[in-house]
């Protein structure tokens, strides 16, 4: 599914026009793209967690000019989906 066909389905879902619920998808995308620049967590409940994971700093090599580099420490962006989301696709099969 697209972010095309979300706007979709939103739209037929609550009679709003596509436009603006394009500018709302975009809104949110935007909103938890932000929080997780400045390094907060987006709860949100009975869906799942945008979180900031912390990746630990680590040697790797370069196959190409047998040498090895150190990746630094730094964040990524993660989701965790809640319980009950898990349990609603698991049932689904």
């Amino acid at each position: 599914m697209t972010k095309a066909d979300i706007v979709n389905e939103i739209s037929k879902g609550t009679g709003v026009e596509k436009a603006q619920v394009q500018q709302i998808v975009e809104a949110f995308m935007e909103s938890i793209k932000g929080s997780l620049t400045a390094n907060n967590n987006v709860y949100l409940r009975g869906f799942g967690s945008f979180i900031v994971k912390k990746r630990a700093q680590k040697v790797a090599r370069n196959i190409s000019k047998n040498t090895t580099i150190t990746i630094p420490e730094h964040n990524i962006p993660a989701f965790k989906p809640s319980k009950s989301f898990v349990l609603k696709v698991k049932d689904n099969q």
